[in-house]
């Protein structure tokens, strides 16, 4: 199979230039409908069709607003941007060809709201494109979206028989956009599902042929509302929301862990109070906990809110407890596993093959996968290796552009072999 490794290498350049948080990937959404009106897909959804029932993470109107305004003012297509509206980000492409299974390949597409290095010896920054927006694509998005559009003019120039579905997922960085898009029903036809991921510590040239150990998730916000009261004069009048708060985050860490897996949490983000003459009247905390198991997230979670309320009571104050995010756990099935492991072991770039590694981390393709799986499919996640030279979610994170052909290939000659062996 032939694949364009300098396209390749332009397209992930022009993506990474262009990065756009959870939600908010406008522009990016609509670059990627452009390739796919000219790579010519059969069937494609955008905005409101791709997603269903409650959509986590998304930022307040006024953020999602600037980006949209933003994309507006650099060119984006008005008619695209218009289906986009409210960040309804995101696309599934479909090529129908044939007779045969349905496949489906899940790609991610939003960056993270981070700063990009400006080092000189830093690739983006010293090649031209570095990220031009406040965000920065520091997991490897920009690759994946790549591998998407790779894979997509790759299976239409071959002799594949059967429909390929390529889903564009937004919000993969807050937990928040798998569930719409599993809920939209659109992926419940697959026979198979593969997801892909670049880079997990394994180097250019190494490829997992699938990831499990993925621990489940699940995001929450607290708000802690008191009653403000001179704090020299008058502290006794009033419902100190910071004590509430601190109270919370001490307990939440104390939450015991569980004898059947790995437990963790996190309070990630806290603030509150105005002066330190003022008793506090709000405070709040944005966390996560995590689990081996779905069950063991679904523990984590209970106690967590129950030390979060009884906090908030213990100091006389209310508490609103919302969530944000989260993800299931989820595990690759063999039938696939089998297939990229042997596929992956003749395509060229590729010197080790694992067949198997942890993921060690939360994902929200799961939510794809386990509804695959419910509806009698088979689903998989790949691990396409990547020399990085800093660490996922770093300033300094890039990818290897030799990755690039190597994970659309590997993918493609997979499609093909699930066919072929449907």
């Amino acid at each position: 199979m032939s694949v364009d490794r300098d396209r390749l290498v332009s397209l992930r350049r022009e993506f990474h230039r262009f990065p756009e948080p959870a939600w908010r990937e406008f522009r990016t959404t609509a670059r990627i409908v452009e390739e796919l009106d000219r790579i010519g897909v059969d069937e494609l959804y955008v905005g409101p069709d791709l997603l269903s029932g409650e959509r986590m993470g998304l930022p307040d109107e006024a953020e999602q607003r600037r980006w949209f305004d933003d994309a507006r003012d650099h060119g984006v297509d008005a008619d695209v941007l218009d289906r986009l509206d409210g960040g309804y980000t995101g696309a599934l492409a479909v090529l129908n060809m044939g007779e045969g299974p349905t496949v489906g390949l899940r790609v991610d597409i939003d960056g993270l709201p981070r700063a990009e290095s400006e080092d000189a010896d830093h690739a983006p920054n010293a090649e031209g494109f570095r990220a031009e927006t406040e965000a920065m694509h520091a997991c490897g998005h920009d690759a994946h979206i790549t591998f998407g559009l790779g894979v997509l003019e790759a299976i239409k120039d071959s002799e594949f028989s059967g429909t390929l579905k390529v889903v564009f997922q937004p919000a993969e960085e807050v937990v928040g956009g798998g569930k719409p898009v599993a809920e939209s029903g659109l992926l419940d036809d697959c026979d198979y599902l593969l997801a892909a991921h670049v880079g997990l510590d394994h180097p250019t040239g190494e490829v997992v042929a699938g990831i499990d150990g993925f621990l489940a998730v699940h995001h929450f916000e607290a708000t802690f509302t008191g009653e403000p009261a001179h704090a020299g004069a008058n502290p006794g009048d009033g419902r100190n929301a910071n004590q509430a708060l601190a109270a919370a985050v001490q307990n939440l860490y104390a939450i015991p862990r569980h004898q059947d897996g790995r437990t963790t949490v996190n309070a990630g983000v806290i603030r509150g109070g105005s002066a330190t003459n003022i008793v506090p009247e709000e405070a709040y905390v944005e966390g996560e906990v995590r689990g081996e198991t779905t069950e063991l997230m679904e523990y984590m979670r209970d106690s967590a809110e129950r030390v979060i309320r009884a906090a908030a009571e213990m100091h006389a104050c209310e508490v609103d407890v919302d969530t944000v995010g989260g993800a299931p756990s989820a595990v690759s099935d063999d039938a696939i596993v089998d297939v990229v492991e042997s596929v992956a072991g003749g395509v060229e770039g590729v010197d080790s093959v694992l067949r198997s590694d942890a993921l060690g981390g939360s994902e929200d393709a799961t939510y794809l996968m386990q509804r695959v799986q419910d509806n009698g499919g088979k689903a998989c996640y790949v691990g396409i290796g990547t020399d990085h030279p800093g660490g996922h979610h770093t300033s300094t994170f890039d990818v290897d552009e030799d990755s690039l052909p190597i994970g659309v290939s590997v993918l493609s000659e997979s499609i093909l072999r699930l066919a072929a062996e449907h």
